[in-house]
Order: C-alpha cells, then structure tokens, then sequence
C-alpha cells in the first residue's frame, strides 16, 4: 500500500552507507536531489515497481529496504536483489525508456523520493558526481548478477548460500559480538529465489552450516558466527 505523498516523514539518517547511490554524493548534489520529486512512505509488501510497466519515475531510497524480483521462465520468482536506505530503484528505465525490467516490493515500512524522468536526467547533466555514482552502481548490480551467473552454473547449493551469505554479510551486516547480523530479514524462500536452488536444498544447507557452528538461524533472521569458514565453504566445490 502507498500511503502518497507523506510530507510528515523526515526519515534522514546522518550518513548513507558509501557503496550506496546517496553515500556517495557530494552534500550540495544530495541536497538537491532530495529536493526534488515527491516524499512518500509505502507499506510492507506494496510494489513500487511492476516488472514489464513502462513508466520511468526514479526512486531514491531514503529509508527502508526493498526486494528487487523478476518471473522465471516457470513462473516462480527469482529475487534478483536487494536494496536498502541510500540505493536506488528504478534508474535504468529513465535511463534508456526501456519497460521495466523487474518488481520491486518493500519488505518493510520503506521511504522513497519519486523523482520524475525528466527530472533527474536534468539532474544528472547538472551533477557530473551523481554521473559517476549512477554508473557505479550500475556497475555493482552488473557484478552481482555476473556473479549469480556463474556460482549457478557449477556449484553446489551449499557453496552458492555462502557466498551469497558472505557477500550479503558484508553489504549489510553489522558486526555484534555474536557475529555478523542482517538488519533485513529473509526468508528461506528469499534465499532459495537469491541462490536459484529449491526450499528443501536450502533448509539442508542451512542446517549444515547450523551444524558447523557457522551461522546461527531464527524467524527471518541469519547471523553468520564464524565468517572465515563462511567464506571457505563458499569456495568449495564439494558438498
């Protein structure tokens, strides 16, 4: 559900994460862009892209995460990835008028600045730094799919959950003393989606690596306890 245009919110953290799209702009190129368009706040589970539309608004997260999927040839779901406070949404469409190439759906109470096409590409030719951040972010959802890509053509479905445990670990983890823990909950249904394998092969890597001290599981929630091995059993091609 989206709740439109919530003037009311001022979700503004002191600092974005850096590898994110508004982490890496300069202050007076944030300040403008979070001038423009329209604040809103969507519920959880409210679609703010629909795969295949053609409407081409930007959304730059401000707060919140969000789930990026897209249709498998069967008809099932593959979540391609995730996106959180700072990233944005929706830029390759206003980029070259292309259909929407997948959903993307809050997975919690998220807010959005709706910019309009025609607005941020003016932006862009205004802001050379907002240029290079829009490109390195695309280049960082390029690498990410690259890397699915290849993990599902020869590895096994324990390998493929640690690296993409690893990988999530360090894009959005924070360190606790009892390990690395996920600000955003996910699914096992998430994860079989994220790592292209069944629920039933997912459960049992989970468990395996419960078993090997390796990671800690709870409703929605994953803390991975001993990083090194994580990223051990990533590498392996056995299992």
């Amino acid at each position: 559900m989206d709740r439109g245009n919530a003037g009311r919110l001022e979700p503004r953290p002191a600092r974005w994460p850096q590898q994110t799209f508004l982490g890496m702009l300069g202050e007076s190129t944030l300040e403008e862009l979070l001038s423009l368009g329209t604040l809103r706040e969507y519920l959880p589970d409210s679609v703010l892209i629909l795969e295949g539309d053609a409407t081409t608004d930007v959304m730059a997260l401000i707060d919140g995460w969000v789930k990026v999927v897209g249709t498998t040839e069967e008809g099932g779901y593959a979540l391609l990835s995730l996106r959180i406070g700072g990233d944005l949404v929706g830029e390759q469409a206003a980029l070259d008028n292309q259909p929407r190439s997948a959903t993307v759906i809050s997975a919690g109470v998220t807010a959005a600045r709706v910019v309009s096409q025609r607005a941020f590409l003016r932006f862009l030719d205004r802001n050379p730094d907002a240029n290079v951040a829009v490109s390195r972010a695309l280049s960082g959802e390029l690498r990410w799919a690259t890397r699915r890509r290849i993990d599902f053509s020869g590895l096994p479905v324990l390998a493929r959950l640690a690296r993409v445990l690893s990988e999530l670990g360090c894009l959005y983890g924070t360190r606790t003393p009892n390990g690395i823990k996920f600000h955003y909950t996910l699914t096992q249904p998430d994860l079989a989606a994220m790592v292209g394998a069944s629920e039933p092969s997912v459960h049992k890597a989970l468990r395996q690596l419960r078993k090997d001290g390796v990671v800690e599981t709870g409703y929605r929630q994953v803390v991975i306890t001993d990083p090194a091995a994580l990223i051990a059993i990533s590498g392996s091609r056995s299992g």
